[in-house]
């Protein structure tokens, strides 16, 4: 397939589902550093999830792939427990081109160790809450692949979504 098919389809890869942090009306590589910042300060430490990360036209997809039965009702559950803050995870989310605003490597280059001790680079996407022109959240994410290394995937949503 040509570079051209690439862009018009999209592309998916396996990653790891960090975090999603609230940044208010920051974006820009300032949103992504105070997302890592954040998440790399809790004690615990989230759970990484892998998702799998889709990038088109349309705009980008995560889909959990465990899939748990837990989360057939994904969206219900993942709005009421996302307010106790007890679990951020969901079965599929869709953040349409129009919302998404920036996406970029941790500007810090900070690492997420995973539980083989391996480090990853952490990247993220900035998009704007679901109703609001203002609110933004920053959507975490730390690589997992060799073969899918962080800079490609943001290289790649630059390219098809942000121009």
């Amino acid at each position: 397939s040509t570079a051209a098919d690439i862009l018009k389809q999209g592309a998916a890869c396996n990653v790891l589902y960090l975090n999603s942090v609230e940044t208010e009306s920051l974006t820009g590589p300032k949103a992504v550093s105070k997302a890592t910042k954040y998440t790399l300060s809790l004690n615990p430490r989230p759970a990484a999830t892998v998702v799998h990360f889709k990038v088109s036209a349309q705009g980008i997809t995560l889909t959990d792939n465990k899939r748990s039965i837990f989360f057939n009702q994904a969206k219900i559950i993942y709005e009421v427990f996302k307010c106790a803050n007890a679990i951020r995870l969901f079965f599929r989310r869709h953040y349409p081109i129009s919302s998404v605003t920036f996406s970029s490597l941790d500007p810090q280059d900070q690492r997420w160790i995973s539980s083989d001790s391996t480090p990853s680079k952490i990247f993220g996407f900035v998009a704007r809450r679901t109703g609001s022109s203002t609110e933004n959240v920053c959507h975490l994410f730390a690589e997992m692949d060799p073969e899918q290394p962080a800079v490609a995937i943001v290289n790649f949503i630059n390219k098809v979504m942000l121009g």
